[in-house]
């Protein structure tokens, strides 16, 4: 057995995050989700394996080449590492990243249909364009972890990318930024399906990225 991590700031962020979700309603039925935040060039913190519940002493501290280092996980959170690795390594700037079986997103990548951005909350929390979709592979596998890192070269500007047949990724600067995006990410997706029985939902005039961020920056000054 390994020793416990000592609780941090990214920590108590980490689990603030994982009770947010659950808070606003974005779970899948069997809450299932894993969580990290990155402590620093080459280590983050990972959820356990389970994120109800969830307390800063649960988590394990790990290395992007997938060694644990402290604390212990499950099979199930051992299988994606590798995901985690591969984001933190792509976009150094990530600070935390959340995957969620969010039901309304995951009907998109279900579908293998980009996300398209139609709601003020995503270009608000960051992600001013379509989510797109990584090409299906088996969970965890280089084959996933591979067309997770092809996506994010080939769209450097996302923050969250759709797993086909599978659910959402989304990273940010820290566990709170990201899953508020999550949140955000799963009101579009169910506001998006519900504007299809309306005749569909309708795409931003051109300049409102610029508008939303100009109204930002009356607010903070």
């Amino acid at each position: 057995m390994t020793e416990t991590p000592t609780p941090s700031k990214q920590a108590h962020q980490l689990v603030e995050a994982a009770d947010n979700l659950f808070t606003t309603g974005v779970m899948s039925h069997s809450g299932h989700a894993n969580l990290s935040a990155r402590l620093d060039g080459d280590r983050f913190l990972l959820t356990p394996g389970f994120v109800r519940g969830l307390r800063p002493e649960h988590l394990a501290t790990v290395s992007l080449d997938g060694q644990l280092l402290e604390g212990e996980l499950r099979s199930v959170s051992t299988e994606i590492i590798a995901m985690h690795s591969a984001v933190y390594r792509a976009r150094p700037q990530v600070g935390a990243i959340i995957h969620t079986h969010s039901p309304a997103a995951t009907a998109f990548a279900v579908a293998h249909r980009p996300l398209p951005c139609r709601t003020e909350p995503m270009l608000r929390f960051g992600q001013p364009e379509d989510v797109p979709v990584v090409p299906w592979g088996p969970r965890g596998s280089d084959v996933s972890v591979r067309g997770i890192a092809d996506v994010l070269r080939l769209r450097p500007t996302t923050s969250a990318v759709l797993l086909a047949n599978h659910g959402l990724l989304v990273f940010g600067p820290d566990s709170p930024a990201t899953a508020h995006l999550v949140v955000a990410i799963e009101e579009s997706a169910e506001a998006e399906l519900a504007a299809a029985a309306l005749g569909g939902a309708v795409d931003f005039p051109a300049g409102a990225l610029e508008a939303v961020r100009a109204s930002i920056a009356r607010v903070a000054s």
